[in-house]
């Protein structure tokens, strides 16, 4: 085996793996030679190589999406570290662990106009866990700040930042370790946590309790939990699909419920206890009621962080959901009818979306429509933000589908590579829905070895940033064409055949069910299909939707 002769770089690699960072997708470069080389010849590492390094840090943040512990990325010097900004940006924000370690020229080449030289050190401070700025000679101190750095990742959930100054020559091996980093034990505190009975009591006295589930992780909740939830007349649950929650009277349509309503039902749903967990909630529409119809307490449950959405943030509860339910929940219910008359509205609104959906002309929505009882079962459906996120919200999936999407930033940026570094570690077959203009600004995620073969990407091609249209304020002319909503021609065929993707194309719903078929059957190497829709008019269907679901 093959070690770099740096001291520094072997410390590095040897703490990575002793702490479990087995995971990492390098970016080809020549002043991080002495990681790559340690890492692609140790076989307890699996490395990936991925040239572009926005599309790099967003493949390994949808590997630690899935596995939940640090994922590393590692890339030379200069402007390389800064293209890792959205992805780092993103894993802050949606609390995923990743460590970006950056090779970095000597302290003494900063600043004099040497080439691929910025100032490294702290790039990040504004959304990084820690800073782990390293000197150039291997000692105890950059030992600990290595360790801490990766500890930090994983218990707080989010990215760290470990800058690490080569000097050349780089390709330098040796056959055995010259530096034996010390390494500290891990101490894992253990939070205790008891619910006060004021709180207890407080739930257990209150008529309408509103629950509200953001983004979680596939089977994160007890299943006892949710039956409680579930039957209990005081208790409405609403749930993004991101939730990946399920259960018979829970509502994971919230803007098919909450848009067609009166002012007399905002207040008549305007909640005693608002309680929260889960990540960041898609819907525009329940934030927008709950700010201005604020519940006399909001409660949000989380180990680490609770933000203020709603303007009315009275308890943040720093524990794990299934524990705060083991003390809250039981058979101590109040009578109510908080849960029946939203029940009431919610079976008219499913009648009144079915009607309307079986009649809606070919669009975005009837194709979202289509998409979501087509879908196979036990799948991992990734989607990209914008349009496509807030679209799969309308629609019911197949309790069987796990569902994913960036939504710490909810940027369009990195959503394909995403996908791909998740169906990498992923058992279950992937599906991206993503749309026109976030597939074609990541486009350089299918630069790389990777993609499973059984890797699908469905593509509604609207020739444009069809949201800007259902937007406040929208007027058709040449600047909002041009500077808001980028109109354009492309298809995505000619990126297929550029990097050996099997492609299906259809612009009406006949050809739809012809081309969904044969493209869900093919399995021999990863697939796009590209379904166009009318630019004009999705935005006019989508609206009558919602104005339909008040009949």
């Amino acid at each position: 085996m093959m070690y770099p002769k740096i001291p520094l770089a072997q410390s590095i690699l040897e703490i990575c793996q002793q702490k479990g960072v087995q995971h990492i997708v390098i970016s080809p470069g020549s002043r991080n030679a002495p990681l790559t080389i340690g890492f692609t010849n140790n076989s307890y590492f699996k490395c990936y190589s991925v040239a572009d390094e926005r599309c790099a840090a967003f493949f390994a943040l949808g590997i630690a999406q899935q596995i939940q512990k640090p994922v590393a990325v590692v890339c030379t010097s200069g402007s390389a570290l800064l293209n890792y900004y959205p992805a780092f940006a993103e894993a802050f924000y949606s609390q995923t662990p990743l460590i970006v370690i950056s090779a970095d020229r000597p302290q003494s080449k900063i600043d004099i106009g040497d080439g691929q030289t910025i100032r490294q050190e702290n790039v990040f401070a504004n959304h990084s866990l820690f800073n782990a700025n390293l000197t150039e000679e291997a000692s105890e101190i950059n030992d600990q700040l290595i360790q801490e750095a990766i500890a930090i990742s994983e218990i707080k959930k989010g990215p760290v930042h470990i800058n690490a100054p080569f000097e050349e020559p780089l390709y330098e091996t040796v056959l055995e370790p010259t530096y034996f980093p010390t390494l500290q034990l891990n101490e894992s505190a253990v939070a205790h946590f008891v619910l006060a009975s004021e709180h207890k009591k407080q739930w257990d006295n209150s008529k309408k309790k509103l629950v509200l589930v953001g983004e979680l992780l596939p089977n994160a909740i007890e299943q006892r939990f949710l039956d409680y939830l579930g039957n209990d007349s005081s208790v409405v649950v609403l749930t993004e699909k991101t939730s990946n929650l399920h259960h018979e009277s829970f509502i994971d349509q919230i803007d098919t419920l909450i848009t067609p309503f009166t002012e007399e039902d905002f207040e008549n749903f305007q909640p005693e206890i608002l309680l929260t967990f889960g990540g960041m909630v898609v819907s525009k529409r329940i934030k927008s009621f709950l700010r201005k119809y604020t519940p006399k307490q909001h409660w949000h449950v989380d180990e680490l962080r609770a933000y203020d959405t709603y303007g009315a943030l009275s308890q943040h509860f720093e524990t794990a959901p299934n524990t705060f339910f083991s003390y809250l929940l039981d058979e101590n219910t109040v009578v109510s009818n908080y849960k029946s008359f939203i029940a009431n509205i919610w079976q008219s609104r499913q009648a009144n979306h079915r009607l309307y959906a079986q009649k809606a002309s070919f669009s975005d929505f009837k194709v979202f429509d289509f998409i979501s009882q087509n879908l196979p079962k036990n799948i991992q459906l990734q989607v990209s933000n914008s349009s496509a996120i807030r679209y799969i919200q309308l629609f019911d999936l197949d309790r069987t589908i796990q569902v994913f999407c960036n939504r710490g930033t909810s940027g369009i940026d990195g959503s394909t590579s995403t996908a791909i570094g998740a169906s990498v570690i992923n058992t279950m077959p992937t599906v991206l829905v993503t749309g026109d203009i976030s597939f074609l600004y990541d486009s350089n995620a299918l630069w790389n070895n990777y993609i499973p073969k059984n890797f699908k990407i469905i593509v509604l091609n609207n020739g444009g940033g069809g949201i800007f249209r259902i937007l406040p304020g929208h007027q058709e002319t040449e600047t909002f064409n041009t500077f808001f909503e980028t109109s354009h021609q492309l298809s995505v065929s000619h990126l297929a055949k550029m990097y050996g993707l099997t492609y299906f194309s259809a612009a009406d719903e006949i050809n739809l069910r012809t081309a969904f078929s044969s493209f869900l059957h093919q399995n021999n190497a990863p697939s796009i299909l590209e379904i166009f829709t009318p630019e004009k008019t999705n935005d006019t269907i989508l609206l009558d939707f919602f104005k339909a679901l008040k009949k």
